[in-house]
């Protein structure tokens, strides 16, 4: 059997303590012996694949975790309200992500009587050391399209699917999403944005509650608790592939048209990883 290397042996460890605080704690590999996940085992099961690993948890449907709306916050109460999710948030240890080296939670932060909220994917490493979410060249990048908007990064909110970094940056899994998304949907609640701005797939798949190509999603308005979304290219995306600059500014368009919003004469130069 070919041996993990060390990070997806990590990856794997965290996965295993995760489920042994769910109180699962044997692991079958088709054939093989039983796994015991006790913690001075961890180790060795992560040399075990994926596939030893329950296929239930992995699998949980995109909109099954979906939170009732909650009732209106009055404007006055919303900060408030935002730091008691905060609360209940805590040191989280709800997912897999808590155990695979995170370092900060990074909640979200912005002006919580905004009408513009933008959802992206998850933090990256500069997020993770700072706390804060896209302070990385995504950020950078989103702060000159928040600029072309003619809106000031302090007057929007910004959050993620997912509030601890994955593991090399890499897209959140089903469990990991629908376990941290439900604090997201609370805070677009208090919030109650008149717009919405999924950056990129995996935003627009948990916010939708159903998976489609990014193509057949952008160029239309959408709802979303309560709100309209507007599907665009996340801002990592467009650094790889700065030719779909102008498409990302159509999107941005159609939420400045729902907002009421003309650009600035004249539009500031995207440039500007990080989420």
């Amino acid at each position: 059997m070919p041996r993990l290397d060390p990070e997806q042996q990590q990856v794997l460890a965290a996965r295993v303590r995760y489920y042994r605080d769910l109180g699962v704690f044997d692991f079958y590999r088709r054939g093989d012996a039983v796994v015991d996940s006790t913690p001075e085992n961890v180790t060795s099961a992560a040399t075990y694949q994926e596939e030893s690993m329950p296929r239930k948890q992995s699998s949980v449907p995109v909109d099954e975790l979906f939170v009732e709306a909650q009732p209106v916050v009055p404007p006055a109460e919303r900060k408030e309200a935002l730091r008691v999710i905060q609360e209940d948030i805590g040191e989280c240890t709800r997912c897999p992500l808590a155990f695979a080296g995170r370092h900060t939670i990074v909640f979200g932060e912005g002006d919580p009587n905004t009408r513009l909220l933008f959802v992206g994917e998850g933090p990256g490493a500069d997020e993770d050391a700072q706390g804060r979410p896209f302070v990385g060249r995504a950020g950078q990048l989103l702060n000159n399209m928040i600029t072309a908007m003619g809106l000031k990064r302090e007057d929007v909110y910004i959050a993620n699917i997912v509030k601890c970094r994955p593991p090399g940056n890499r897209t959140p899994e089903p469990v990991e999403a629908n376990t941290c998304s439900q604090f997201l949907f609370r805070q677009i609640d208090v919030i109650r944005p008149e717009v919405l701005v999924a950056l990129g797939s995996t935003a627009a798949t948990y916010l939708l509650g159903g998976k489609a190509p990014l193509s057949a999603l952008r160029g239309r308005v959408h709802e979303a608790r309560g709100s309209k979304l507007i599907i665009t290219y996340h801002p990592a995306y467009l650094l790889r592939d700065p030719r779909q600059k102008k498409e990302a500014w159509a999107d941005l368009q159609i939420a400045m048209r729902e907002l009421g919003l003309k650009a600035p004469k004249r539009v500031p130069s995207q440039e500007g990883e990080g989420s």
